[in-house]
């Protein structure tokens, strides 16, 4: 899982982007599904970096902030809709 880290970091960040801009552009509907795939895929690397905290205390606090924006952009889009 250690050497494979970084991938599923860079292929969440991807789908982030892309359910942003599907969301913008064809709908908060299809774009939903992109941006939470790509946060579960976050939320999993977090874990393991979290329980594993002084190997990845750097890395941690970088997280916390992008999935904090993530959250926040999932809100911001769900209230878009009403």
């Amino acid at each position: 899982m250690k050497k494979y880290l970084k991938e599923i970091e860079t292929a969440a960040m991807i789908l982030l982007l892309i359910g942003l801009i599907i969301a913008l552009t064809a709908g908060y509907n299809y774009g939903a599904w992109p941006c939470g795939i790509g946060l579960l895929m976050l939320m999993l690397t977090f874990l393991y970096k979290a329980f594993k905290w002084k190997e990845y205390a750097k890395e941690n606090k970088r997280n916390i902030v992008i999935i904090l924006v993530a959250i926040l952009f999932l809100l911001i889009q769900m209230l878009m809709i009403r």
